[in-house]
């Protein structure tokens, strides 16, 4: 593992070697991941393939209006929680499909996790995600949760941080108080694709593709006069002054390898706390893969670690 306090690299376990060839075969004669609303029922079906956790109980729930479903693990500490931003490209995903993948950090952080279902595009463009992420977390605060983490994977991630930066500016206004971190896995942090990943990891990435990406932005963005830079939809391009600390986990192997990395440098440069782990020949959401990849136990477990650290 090499270091440079804000990025930091890991090697490839020969076994996770062997497993990703193996993946890749499989990738390359499937049909390729299309950010719309036809695959949905396929994308949900993939994630909800993630182990479940031990000792962790599953409840649908409404907070604040938004459904979703929480995830409680025993003896969970009562008075701190995660809010979970699931993935998918502001297009596909679900809190049913993503509460194994949430309970797996609920349970080694020891914190109850919820999933909300924040309304999907093209059906409901920008900023109707973000604006039920701040409103389930403004719940959460009413329910009487002191201590609260954001956590979110792909797009979910990059919308975990771009709620982040926004609570920080809107932290005292009604006994508002932002989230004290946030964890976020291959988060999609740049909408405007202006990462040079895009093009130097392109061929090795097998799931995700600048062309993809730019789609599911327009699903997102819409017929509507807003810039792919505009910090609440570009988590990149945000105010990062006084923000809580961040960590990220990234596979060096994915085109949003960048979106993590400058991520993490801003907020550095800002005076924050990020570090960006980096993954050699991990893909997209690495960590999901957990039954599979050491890789993916292990930075679970650097999550669960992070989390507790700042939540407990």
């Amino acid at each position: 593992m090499k270091s440079d306090n804000t990025v930091i690299h890991h090697q490839q376990h020969d076994q996770d070697r062997a497993f990703m060839a193996d993946l890749r075969a499989a990738l390359a004669s499937a049909p390729k991941l299309e950010l719309t609303p036809e695959a949905r029922p396929g994308f949900d079906v993939l994630m909800s393939q993630v182990p479940d956790a031990d000792a962790v109980d599953y409840e649908p729930f409404s907070v604040a209006g938004i459904p979703g479903v929480w995830c409680r693990p025993a003896g969970a500490q009562n008075d701190a929680a995660i809010l979970y931003l699931h993935g998918g490209g502001y297009v596909l995903g679900s809190s049913a499909a993503y509460q194994n993948l949430a309970a797996q950090i609920a349970a080694r952080t020891g914190v109850e996790a919820f999933v909300p279902d924040y309304r999907l595009a093209p059906e409901h463009h920008f900023p109707g995600a973000l604006e039920d992420a701040i409103t389930a977390y403004k719940g959460l605060i009413a329910l009487g949760y002191r201590h609260i983490a954001l956590v979110g994977d792909s797009a979910g991630g990059g919308l975990a941080l771009a709620v982040l930066s926004r609570l920080q500016e809107l932290a005292g206004t009604a006994g508002l108080t932002p989230p004290v971190c946030a964890a976020v896995m291959s988060p999609w942090t740049d909408l405007s694709l202006s990462g040079a990943s895009m093009s130097t990891r392109a061929a090795y990435d097998p799931l995700l593709s600048r062309e993809v990406l730019a789609k599911a932005a327009v699903l997102y963005l819409g017929n509507q006069s807003v810039e792919t830079k505009d910090p609440l939809v570009s988590a990149l391009f945000a105010r990062h002054e006084g923000l809580a600390p961040v960590r990220l986990h990234v596979g060096a192997d994915e085109v949003l390898m960048d979106d993590a990395i400058r991520y993490a440098q801003v907020l550095s440069a800002a005076g924050g706390t990020a570090e960006a782990h980096v993954w050699e020949g991990m893909t997209h959401v690495f960590p999901a893969s957990l039954s599979s990849l050491i890789a993916a136990r292990e930075a679970l477990d650097d999550i669960g670690n992070f989390l507790r650290q700042h939540l407990m």
